[in-house]
């Protein structure tokens, strides 16, 4: 998708605001109209907002309160609709989806506070990736695609056990001073 310019993103605190990793994310890949969308971990609702307005059915969760208050906000302030609701990760959802996006919180690092919590992936940096795969098998579409961020900073052994016999592609990638972020599409 092209970055909009004409989406207004009001950033709240305690959330995790727009940032390169979000604004790859939403160039790295494409939704079609009538897409179903699970964006898990929203955030401030950037990329959800991207894919509403290129005409895909949103739901968009958070496990943090704010967060979800403030996508509702963002999405009620750029008149776009979604179902957005509190959840960690799958815990709340029903129904199936045919893509599945998660700026995964990705850094080796230990969390100390909510937006912390953001970014970190805990000493190996593949923090809640495990637990998405399992909730892909109950609510991903047979055929349908899970779109991540990553870090070069994660433990890439252990990424790639996760993920070994299944489909994946790099669909972009940002070097930075620190890291490369890359995003993945996995089909199960």
């Amino acid at each position: 998708m092209k970055i909009d310019e004409r989406i207004y993103v009001e950033t709240c605190t305690d959330v995790y605001p727009p940032s390169e990793d979000s604004y790859l994310l939403i160039e790295s890949f494409d939704v079609l109209r009538g897409e179903s969308v699970l964006e898990i971990g929203c955030g401030s609702g950037i990329v959800s907002m991207h894919c509403a307005s290129n005409g895909a059915l949103v739901t968009a969760v958070d496990i943090n309160e704010r967060a979800v208050e403030c996508t509702r906000e963002n999405f009620r302030r750029n008149g776009l609709e979604a179902y957005v609701l509190v959840s960690d990760l799958c815990e709340r959802v029903e129904g199936v989806f045919d893509t599945f996006i998660f700026n995964l919180p990705y850094l080796p690092v230990s969390e100390d506070g909510e937006l912390e919590r953001a970014w970190s992936g805990g000493p190996d940096g593949i923090g809640p990736l495990p637990r998405l795969i399992r909730c892909a098998e109950k609510h991903l579409e047979c055929g349908g695609r899970i779109i991540i961020v990553v870090s070069s900073l994660m433990d890439r052994e252990r990424l790639d056990c996760l993920l070994e016999g299944m489909e994946v592609s790099e669909l972009g990638r940002l070097p930075l001073f620190f890291e490369t972020l890359r995003v993945l599409e996995i089909r199960p």
